[in-house]
């Protein structure tokens, strides 16, 4: 027993650094840092999860090893040590306590998701996401002037040989409105932290304020099919000129007013 010790706590060292992860990823625990205004709501959700289970474990090992050294059989005595039943005082601790730790865990993961879900009359840009076999549209609507025509809006189309780039501006509040051309997909920018069911016939919605100039991957989070793999996106948070630069560009390759319901599915590109 001496000797595994000994190797049990390199084996433990050796999983801790081989990840590569350094002292200022190791507070995440395994997150992306956030480049969104709300990123850090769901990183403190995380980390609050974790200390949870941190707590609740340490106390139900501190409980074995407890027992495992206290109520061991002694080599002296061969007779069969006192059994204790019905102990109501115990049982109604063990009922109580877990009900109390789910109550408080459903307290701030209700209240965190409805502050994360929730989304204002009218925020500064709408993108509409169209998901689709296998890969992504964006439709970026024109906010601040729009007419029926449509004529100031653009749109986006990727192919899964090559994943469109979704531009936004940075420290402005973007709206998506997730549509599906044909199965469920989800919309996952890994860096921030907030992902969504992109699902047929329904129109979900979230909002992000990006807070950090870069590019970002993005993908498919949910099996939709044979290229599930290959349906990328990039995003890219840019200032608001080079925002504006980018939807003239749009308009002027004729990619001009938005695809609403979509675009015909399309099969894989080999």
């Amino acid at each position: 027993m001496r000797r595994k010790l000994p190797q049990a706590l390199a084996l433990g060292l050796v999983i801790a650094t081989a990840t590569g992860c350094s002292a200022n990823d190791l507070p995440r625990l395994g997150l992306p840092s956030p480049v969104t205004a709300e990123g850090p709501m769901v990183l403190r959700m995380w980390q609050g999860s974790w200390i949870a289970a941190l707590v609740v474990g340490a106390l139900m090992w501190g409980l074995i090893i407890w027992s495992v050294i206290f109520h061991r059989r002694s080599r002296s005595k061969v007779e069969i040590p006192p059994q204790t039943r019905y102990n109501l005082p115990i049982e109604a601790l063990y009922t109580a306590v877990p009900l109390v730790i789910v109550s408080v865990l459903f307290y701030f993961v209700a209240r965190d998701e409805a502050r994360l879900t929730s989304t204002s009359a009218k925020p500064d840009h709408v993108v509409n996401v169209v998901g689709f076999q296998w890969s992504w549209a964006f439709n970026y609507e024109n906010t601040e002037n729009p007419d029926p025509a449509n004529t100031q809006a653009a749109y986006d189309v990727g192919t899964p040989a090559e994943p469109p780039t979704l531009y936004l501006p940075i420290n402005e509040t973007v709206q998506f409105r997730l549509t599906s051309r044909d199965v469920i997909h989800d919309f996952w920018t890994i860096n921030f932290l907030m992902k969504q069911d992109v699902v047929p016939g329904v129109v979900n919605k979230f909002e992000v304020t990006p807070t950090a100039l870069g590019t970002y991957r993005g993908k498919c989070a949910e099996l939709c099919g044979v290229d599930h793999s290959r349906m990328l996106f990039n995003v890219k948070v840019v200032d608001r000129a080079e925002y504006d630069k980018h939807l003239a560009e749009l308009r002027a390759k004729g990619q001009k007013g938005a695809v609403p319901s979509g675009i015909t599915t399309m099969g894989s590109e080999k």
